[in-house]
């Protein structure tokens, strides 16, 4: 229903798909020639050793390309004055319809806040049994029991079975079931997400949507509640869909040396004239499901292309996250507890068998991933403290 912003382009005309000269409506034209495989291989060889040898060029012709985007390629402007009208009437013709898609989709919005005010009783329910407020009916038990394999083997119960509230670090299990959560949570999170008793989510009053995560005291930090909100912008985009704008999510009040988002790195050091040593410490940034709360900011115009290229994959990324625990974590937690929910899923739209390449090369690949991962954490700014 939403979708991330992308860059604003014209899929036609352009200089890809319509030709450079004016072409008639109708054509005979001869095909052409195709080269042996032998000589198209040849000519791709010696293109990749020019391009090996002149990165410049190879950026150049990027640019060049780049700048193309959304040029029209002169082919509409040449066509005969009536066959012009033609085409803006179309145009016209295709506004009516955006409109009423944007209005489709804005309609979906209210419908799905309507069964949204249907499912959060049981929401509210799930959460009651989840921490020990409240049992589940015996018709609840028996309709879950009814999906539930038969096994023959008996099943050993706990003794201290009768002690146990609720059911425990439910939240921190089904999040770790969820791929794309699971990535981001560190063994040093499991700690704090344990005391996770409740996920949760609201509309707001413009499009867009608020994440709660509700805690019990921990050793941690002092919230109770932490959120993160995703806005939509005011123009729908292409189809009607609403396109994300930007997240904010609350700052955590981190008790004193357990903030999980950085780690705290100490050496010696000595002074060269009194060859006294000392302890330094910097506190450096880390890896951590509680970076989610602090989401990355748009690109700016002082960004370089690579940084911008790097701050938009993170930004949808960051969106898709929000996404993935808005319609799938939230309504079907038991079954990512459970793991029933993993036969659901499919792999990822690019993932093709085609992309998968031999063992060597991925080895190749991920020595290269990797010796670029230890370059970014020399270029991180560390705030350091003498001891």
């Amino acid at each position: 229903m939403s979708e991330i912003p992308k860059k604003q382009t014209q899929t036609a005309p352009t200089p890809q798909n319509t030709p450079a000269n004016n072409a008639p409506i109708s054509s005979h034209a001869q095909q052409p020639g195709v080269g042996t495989i032998k000589e198209e291989e040849l000519d791709r060889a010696a293109a990749a050793s020019i391009f090996a040898q002149n990165p410049k060029l190879v950026q150049m012709i990027q640019g060049k390309l780049g700048s193309l985007v959304g040029r029209s390629s002169g082919y509409v402007e040449s066509l005969p004055a009536p066959v012009r009208r033609r085409v803006a009437g179309l145009k016209g013709v295709q506004k009516e319809h955006s409109k009423l898609e944007a209005e489709f989709q804005e309609e979906v919005l209210e419908l799905e806040k309507k069964y949204f005010a249907k499912f959060t009783p049981l929401y509210q329910k799930r959460a009651t049994i989840i921490n020990g407020v409240a049992e589940p009916t015996e018709a609840e038990i028996k309709a879950g029991e009814e999906d539930e394999e038969v096994d023959d083997e008996p099943v050993e119960k706990s003794e201290e079975a009768s002690d146990v509230k609720g059911i425990p670090e439910f939240w921190l299990s089904a999040m770790k079931n969820q791929v794309s959560l699971a990535e981001m949570i560190t063994d040093r999170d499991e700690a704090a997400l344990k005391d996770l008793t409740d996920v949760r989510m609201e509309y707001l009053d413009k499009p867009g949507f608020r994440l709660i995560f509700e805690f019990a005291e921990n050793e941690f930090f002092t919230n109770k509640i932490v959120t993160k909100t995703y806005f939509y912008q005011t123009e729908s985009g292409y189809g009607g869909d609403f396109i994300y704008d930007h997240a904010e999510g609350d700052k955590i009040d981190w008790k004193t040396g357990k903030d999980l988002t950085v780690r705290i790195e100490s050496k010696k050091q000595r002074n060269k004239n009194t060859k006294q040593t000392r302890v330094v410490k910097k506190t450096v940034p880390t890896e951590s499901f509680f970076n989610f709360f602090s989401p990355p900011l748009a690109p700016t115009e002082e960004d370089d292309d690579d940084a911008a290229s790097d701050i938009e994959e993170r930004l949808e990324l960051d969106y898709q996250l929000g996404e993935d625990i808005k319609e799938k974590l939230i309504p079907r937690a038991i079954d990512w507890f459970t793991g029933e929910a993993l036969q659901f899923e499919e792999l990822d739209d690019d993932m093709e068998e085609g992309d998968f390449e031999d063992e060597d090369d991925d080895e190749d690949d991920a020595s290269e991933d990797h010796d670029d991962e230890e370059e970014s954490d020399d270029d991180v700014k560390p705030t350091y403290t003498s001891v």
